[in-house]
């Protein structure tokens, strides 16, 4: 087929039927014109993404990131339960899932938590000799070990930059392995050099459950409702989602954190796919619709009074819910709306005070970024800037209403790079800045400054930031951020500056951004 312009041709690639047969998915750079450096007006973004003129660029200057495998798989698939986890990759790479069992681990079992949680996961450390000579038995050995270890009812393989690097057949171990063993093998292609884009990771891991877990429907569950949540939403967020579905006779279907095998079997018997983050769901969204006919509806994510009412209005509309939904939402509002006010109030006060709007920064993932600038917006909260950590095509034209909402801004699209977040921080000079934990945030500054998120193991009601409880929590919970700034003081005192003052002399924050040539 022959297009006429780079935007149709970008489109017919952006509409491309999920093709199940390939080992794994395409990159979010291929599949929707995934970028992880730009600065400039949202709009300017925007125009340049309809008109297929969207680039990346490299950097001269990089700072060290997270990967599809370390940051994205090797937190979210050992939680699941009845399964094993094989990281095929170099011993290094699977460090961080002891961290994120101690995470997890303070989760009391009183809120949920199963009470025998533990990670199951190996790795066939790999090595110099593997490289040269390919470690495709060991794999095989390692399948067997945890077969024989866990008994799981499926083994997830992870695959790495080195397993990349010497182009490994891991499909040609798992066939020779698959008939001796009872569990399902789940080979995910997450190779941290294969993409620039995290959300490379979450598609990888989407496709592998699409291809080796989902079952063909035996029935529809017409009260069940797929949640596919991430790591930076929190355990109460967990909570919350139960609870308003729940008020309406709906079960959610929450995935992947926690979640056992049979529910991911499930996924096709499912009413509807709902999104905590549409970026993080799209994959596994569009396949299920594709393949079993479960709808699915990308915006909003339920973060905010307007959005949660939205949110829920579309999961009543697939479920033959909508008078429930309708019912739930005047009474939740009674609770919550006069606590939303209250805290919308004091912001205005102190906006009174200073002679305008108290601006607000934040560090966002792109489906956060859609989320949060309606929710600062209804708080009464000024964001002339906004960072996220990257930007594709797939949430073209929810950005397009959020900047009809709430107004054009800047935005620096960039993947865990410090100094850039910094240069913007100390240039706008915001009454409160966010940031993710993982990101070096740790800003010197007298103003506000605070995580954006608490990740999953924040088990304490004031992370809420979903649904209507949510919302009242994390607009308390920046009121507190704007007020207290004992630990920036301390901060300013005690610590070395991280950047020169060069640094933030430059007009601007891509200073290192290599042109065109």
């Amino acid at each position: 087929m022959v297009f006429e312009t780079r935007e149709e041709a970008d489109f017919a690639l952006y509409e491309k039927r999920i093709d199940l047969s390939q080992t794994t998915c395409p990159n979010r750079e291929q599949r929707a014109n995934g970028i992880n450096i730009y600065y400039g007006k949202a709009s300017g973004l925007i125009e340049k993404a309809k008109s297929g003129c969207l680039q990346n660029h490299e950097r001269g200057f990089a700072q060290s990131s997270g990967c599809s495998l370390n940051f994205y798989l090797a937190v979210r698939v050992g939680t699941i339960r009845g399964a094993a986890t094989i990281f095929h990759a170099p011993v290094g790479c699977s460090s961080s899932a002891l961290g994120y069992r101690e995470l997890y681990r303070g989760v009391p079992v009183e809120l949920g938590r199963p009470a025998e949680y533990d990670l199951h996961w190996m790795t066939t450390n790999l090595r110099e000799k593997d490289v040269v000579y390919g470690a495709g038995d060991k794999l095989k050995r390692a399948i067997y070990e945890a077969q024989k270890r866990y008994n799981p009812k499926a083994i997830f393989i992870l695959t790495s930059c080195t397993t990349g690097i010497i182009g490994e057949d891991i499909e040609g171990a798992v066939a020779d392995v698959q008939p001796h063993v009872d569990a399902r093998i789940v080979p995910v292609h997450c190779e941290g050099v294969r993409s620039r884009l995290v959300q490379t990771g979450y598609d990888a891991f989407w496709h592998a459950v699409l291809k080796y877990l989902v079952k063909k429907p035996e029935k529809k569950q017409t009260d069940l409702v797929n949640v596919a949540s991430m790591l930076s939403y929190t355990w109460q967020d967990r909570l919350e989602i139960q609870r308003l579905l729940g008020k309406v006779g709906l079960r959610a279907n929450l995935i992947p954190e926690f979640a056992t095998v049979e529910q991911l079997q499930q996924l096709s018997e499912a009413a509807v796919t709902a999104p905590l983050c549409p970026t993080y769901t799209d994959y596994l969204s569009r396949g299920l619709e594709q393949e079993y006919g479960v709808p699915y509806f990308m915006y909003p994510p339920p973060m905010g009074i307007t959005n949660t009412d939205e949110w829920l209005r579309q999961i009543g509309k697939y479920t033959g819910k909508s008078d429930e939904v309708e019912h739930l939402i005047e009474e939740e509002h009674k609770t919550w709306k006069p606590k939303m006010q209250a805290i919308r109030s004091e912001f205005d006060r102190i906006a009174a005070e200073k002679g305008s709007k108290v601006s607000v920064l934040g560090s966002l993932g792109q489906g956060r970024l859609l989320a949060q600038m309606p929710f600062f917006d209804e708080l009464g909260l000024a964001s002339p800037a906004a960072m996220s950590q990257d930007y594709d095509n797939l949430i073209l034209e929810e950005l397009e209403g959020v900047v009809s909402q709430v107004g054009d801004f800047d935005l620096l699209v960039n993947t865990f790079q410090a100094a850039e977040q910094s240069h913007i921080t100390t240039n706008l000079d915001p009454d409160l800045t966010l940031t993710c934990p993982f990101q070096g945030g740790a800003y010197k500054r007298l103003k506000g400054a605070t995580r954006i998120h608490a990740l999953r193991g924040d088990p304490h009601p004031w992370s809420t930031q979903s649904g209507y409880a949510g919302a009242v929590a994390y607009g308390n919970f920046l009121l507190q951020a704007l007020k207290s700034r004992a630990f920036q003081r301390t901060l300013k005192e005690k610590t070395k500056d991280s950047y020169r003052e060069w640094w933030f002399k430059q007009s601007n924050p891509l200073y290192y951004m290599k042109k065109e040539v």
